[in-house]
C-alpha cells in the first residue's frame, strides 16, 4: 500500500496502547501520523497539521468523540476531512449515532493493520 506514502492520518484515542498500535501500521504505511490523547488536544492540533483523515475513539474523557466529531464537522475548513469513529462497541445505535455526528465510517476495536489501512485507503482524495 504505497500510495499511502505521505498521507497525514490523526490518530485520538486515550490509550496508549492503541495509539502506537495505529502509530506503528500507519507508519509503516508510509503515513504521517499525529497523536492525539483526546478531543481537546486534537483539536488544537488540527488546525496546524491539516490531517487527511482522523481516527476518532468514541470513549474519550472531557470531549467524547462524538463530540470531537460533531466539532470537527461543524468547520467549514474540515467538514469534507473524513472522520472514522474508533470503538470497541459495534451496536446499530453507536454506528447510526456516528453517522449523526457526520462521521464517514465506523471501525471497531481491536482493529487490525489491514483494515485500519483500507480505511485510510477509501477515504484518501489524491494527495
Amino acid at each position: 500500500m504505497s500510495t499511502l506514502a505521505g498521507v497525514k492520518v490523526m490518530v485520538i484515542d486515550d490509550s496508549n496502547t492503541i495509539r502506537r498500535s495505529a502509530e506503528i501500521f500507519l507508519g509503516q504505511a508510509g503515513c504521517e501520523v499525529i497523536l492525539a490523547e483526546d478531543g481537546f488536544d486534537a483539536l488544537a492540533k488540527i488546525s496546524d497539521r491539516l490531517p487527511d483523515v482522523i481516527f476518532v475513539d468514541v470513549m474519550m474523557p472531557r470531549l467524547d468523540g462524538y463530540q470531537t466529531c460533531s466539532l470537527i464537522k461543524k468547520n467549514p475548513r474540515y467538514k469534507t476531512t473524513p472522520v472514522i469513529m474508533l470503538s470497541s462497541k459495534d451496536g446499530l445505535f453507536d454506528r447510526a449515532r456516528g453517522r449523526m455526528v457526520g462521521s464517514d465510517e465506523y471501525l471497531t476495536k481491536p482493529f487490525t493493520k489491514d483494515s485500519l489501512l483500507l480505511a485510510v485507503a477509501a477515504h484518501i482524495r489524491s494527495v
